[in-house]
């Protein structure tokens, strides 16, 4: 599956391409701080230029196991010659490489790996392959936290089932109707927001009125680790057939601790060090 997204770079609009699990940035794009007009001219500018060629055929040799060599020598070997002109498509179709790709259409042009694409921006401008891969990587970083966010929203979800059935197998008589249970269920969801956010889910409502989404929503990251170790505990708790006050207190002294270990910057730290 490929996704596309897009980031600004001195004012010009670059986009990026994910392609087998790996970021393609369009050359068609970095090509216009240039020359807006003739992008594909100064990418076939650049593909005559003979250090471009042997880049772009170690690069493929490095990561492309079906990189046809022998014609690779062949386009090496008219590099430097007046006569001697390169498109991407040519590349790609004599050559088999995987590094390049032309892409037709409303969200066309060309495309390059990641490696590719800042040795074309250092030949378009230094200055914009430095601010383009200053917001490459802001953007990869905006990523891995987005998803380190989600996987412990999905967790907390996983968690959160642990903790609605042992609800329904221990606190839920046969005879409850419908809103009865209901009732029930968002109850003890008001045990752990208390516990942990210290406000029910409709105070968290009353007083943000304009806000989409729920209390758990707009948790942070420790906060959300925190509710997936409550939901547990809260689950075992209930097994145990503890009465709610007293869960309350326990699980309320445990997410302070919790949340005191999860927010200390010095563990944080040793954590990334792997220590």
């Amino acid at each position: 599956m490929s996704t596309t997204r897009k980031i600004e770079v001195l004012s010009r609009t670059v986009t990026l391409y994910q392609h087998r699990q790996e970021d393609f940035i369009s050359l068609t794009d970095i090509a216009r701080h240039r020359d807006a007009e003739r992008g594909d001219y100064i990418i076939q500018n650049w593909m005559r230029n003979r250090n471009t060629i042997e880049f772009l055929g170690i690069w493929e040799q490095l990561n492309n196991p079906d990189f046809n060599s022998i014609e690779f020598d062949g386009i090496r070997n008219q590099a430097g010659l007046n006569s001697f002109s390169l498109t991407p498509k040519r590349w790609i179709t004599q050559t088999g490489a995987i590094g390049i790709i032309a892409k037709t259409g409303r969200y066309g042009g060309t495309f390059a790996h990641k490696d590719i694409a800042f040795e074309f921006a250092s030949w378009v401008s230094v200055e914009f392959k430095l601010y383009l891969i200053k917001e490459f990587q802001r953007l990869k970083e905006s990523e891995q936290a987005q998803l380190g966010w989600d996987i412990k929203r999905n967790l907390a979800k996983i968690n959160y089932r642990i903790h609605t059935d042992a609800i329904k197998t221990n606190l839920i008589p046969p005879e409850l109707s419908g809103q009865q249970v209901n009732q029930v269920y968002a109850g003890e969801a008001d045990v752990l927001n208390m516990a942990l956010f210290g406000k029910t889910a409709k105070q968290w409502r009353e007083a943000n009125p304009d806000e989409k989404g729920n209390i758990r929503d707009f948790a942070n990251a420790s906060q959300l680790v925190c509710l997936s170790n409550l939901e547990n505990l809260n689950a075992l708790f209930i097994n145990e057939g503890l009465p709610q006050s007293e869960r309350l207190e326990k699980l309320n002294r445990i997410a302070i601790e919790q949340m005191k270990l999860l927010t200390n910057e010095s563990v944080i730290k040793r954590l990334k060090k792997g220590q």
